[in-house]
């Protein structure tokens, strides 16, 4: 029987892993609170992973306050070290933490093997420091491993998805523009996790999905599961070439992919193909 703490409760990370988990035997998963101060007295020897998600997701990072600013180191990196530490000293076996490819920064288009972390805002250098400070704690005894996927979505996902789904249901016409992405769906991501926790992983890892994503593709693809025809144009690319690299047009029309090899794994984890885990998100 493996025992898996999830760290950070009510997170969409670990609800998902926690629902997902229920089709397996052989495992056993509590979560806790990480708000207030009382996980410092809980006991992590029992469990032989801890999977922590408790973290600030991204937000407008332009626009904060130092305050902020503040908060998300807090958060992403001093509680994320606090609770790796407790967790080798503990007794516990492996450690997998909820990185980002934000720590790559939003210049990377293209990231490989060779291409070094390069954060340009503090949510992706909070992030960078938290993998860090974790894997210095790597030993024979304790694994560490830093999970840096591409964008998440599924059922109840937040960000970028829902408004590109939302504007599929409602418009005739979406701009066709050749771009690439790396996305990864949250049940994919779920059996990731459930493997690397199953043969006791350490290091960092970039899952994705086997397929690369076209936006158009994507918006049309969803238009398609609500019965409905999206036409590609391709009258306002030039526009979007100019300003690919500002905010909102770059977050939908930028390119921002792993490199295929980097997210091969020894075992199959990409259960659900992308139309259908486009299907699943939205009907099911």
């Amino acid at each position: 029987m493996k025992k898996i703490l999830i760290t950070g409760a009510n997170s969409y990370i670990g609800n998902s892993f926690e629902n997902y988990m229920k089709k397996y035997n052989g495992y056993s998963i509590d979560v806790i609170d990480m708000i207030d101060g009382t996980w410092k007295e809980y006991d992590f020897s029992k469990y032989d992973s801890v999977f922590h998600v408790a973290g600030i997701a991204h937000s407008d990072t332009g626009k904060a306050s130092s305050e902020v600013k503040a908060k998300y180191y807090s958060v992403n990196t001093d509680l994320t070290i606090e609770t790796a530490k407790k967790a080798k000293e503990d007794g516990a076996r492996q450690f997998v933490f909820m990185s980002s490819a934000i720590v790559f920064g939003s210049k990377n288009n293209r990231i490989t093997k060779d291409t070094l972390p390069n954060p340009d805002n503090f949510y992706g250098d909070s992030k960078l420091k938290a993998d860090e400070g974790i894997h210095k704690l790597q030993s024979e005894s304790f694994n560490v491993v830093s999970l840096r996927p591409p964008m998440i979505y599924g059922k109840g996902s937040k960000g970028n998805y829902p408004r590109l789904a939302k504007l599929a249901r409602k418009v005739p016409l979406f701009p066709d523009y050749p771009n690439v992405r790396s996305m990864l769906y949250v049940e994919n991501l779920c059996e990731f996790v459930r493997l690397i926790i199953e043969n006791n992983e350490s290091g960092f890892f970039y899952p994705q999905n086997e397929e690369y994503v076209k936006t158009f593709e994507m918006v049309k693809t969803v238009a398609k599961v609500y019965g409905k025809k999206l036409h590609g144009i391709k009258l306002f690319n030039p526009i979007i070439r100019m300003l690919k690299g500002i905010g909102i047009v770059n977050k939908v029309f930028g390119d921002l992919y792993y490199e295929k090899s980097m997210s091969e794994y020894k075992e199959n984890y990409c259960k659900v193909s992308f139309e259908e885990s486009l299907r699943r998100t939205e009907l099911k």
